[in-house]
């Protein structure tokens, strides 16, 4: 199995939990944190793999750190509002 197969199935894993979590009629901070955790997941996914970060570690550390720190600010606002 390639690294790109295994990246589309660790992808379609994600969207299928994605659907599952939306489809449970859940809310609340919970919920938000775990969208917020899988679209981080997803992201981490695509730059590593599709956008080939994995072969340039310290860009792939910046980028983790920026996506790391824009999720951390979402879920700071979420939780507050």
């Amino acid at each position: 199995m390639t690294h790109l197969t295994q990246s589309w199935l660790i992808l379609m894993a994600l969207l299928a939990a994605s659907t599952a979590l939306a489809a449970s009629g859940l809310a609340g901070a919970g919920f938000t944190l775990t969208v917020l955790t899988l679209a981080g997941l997803k992201a981490r996914v695509i730059l590593a793999s599709y956008l080939r970060l994995n072969t340039a570690p310290g860009w792939q550390r910046g980028f983790d750190l920026g996506l790391t720190l824009l999720l951390a600010l979402m879920a700071t606002l979420a939780l507050a509002a």
